[in-house]
């Protein structure tokens, strides 16, 4: 601490002694006796100075800037293959998402194509078994109109004669009835 403040000390009254001396005979820059001798020292320090710079500064920043020139050569070289191999990717997909949504269609079409046989072949069974349930009714519609007269006949002889039996009390013959319902359905006719 001691030896410190020494120090500053003495910086202080030696420059203070220089301003008191460069006071008295105006600027030395200027003074044309110092010239020589500012010339030879501004000669050594810039000589001094462009040799570490050319010799060890420049060198360094001449390095390192190649090492980055090349860097980033290399990080463009690396982007631009990085680029075409993703156009490539997105090619490849592209084409395999065409690729699968024909091959949907197509399982879609066949699909379709066959539901819509089993629908017909099975619409075709149904309008034949539909037919074939008209046929029979029709048929049976038919016997039935064709027996009906006969029925209701025997129907009418049956509950004329047990009316006859049961007002009268008497039993009546069914071939004089029957003749009495023929006669009468023959008018309604």
């Amino acid at each position: 601490m001691f030896l410190k403040f020494s120090q500053i000390t003495f910086f202080y009254f030696l420059l203070l002694s220089q301003v008191n001396g460069a006071e008295s005979g105006g600027m030395p820059q200027l003074n044309p006796e110092f010239w020589f001798s500012q010339i030879f020292w501004l000669i050594i320090t810039f000589g001094f100075m462009f040799v570490v710079l050319s010799k060890l500064v420049l060198p360094k920043i001449s390095e390192n800037l190649e090492t980055r020139k090349a860097q980033i050569s290399e990080n463009i070289e690396s982007a631009e293959k990085q680029r075409l191999e993703s156009e490539n990717k997105i090619k490849e997909y592209n084409k395999l998402i065409l690729e699968s949504k024909n091959e949907a269609k197509n399982y879609f079409n066949q699909a379709r194509e066959k539901i819509l046989k089993d629908v017909d072949k099975k619409r075709e069974n149904l309008e034949k078994e539909i037919n074939e349930e008209i046929s029979k009714a029709e048929k049976e519609i038919e016997d039935l109109k064709n027996k009906s007269p006969d029925k209701v006949r025997k129907i009418a002889i049956e509950t004329s004669s047990d009316l006859i039996k049961q007002v009268i009390g008497v039993d009546v013959n069914n071939s004089s009835i029957s003749a009495i319902v023929e006669d009468i359905s023959r008018k309604r006719n």
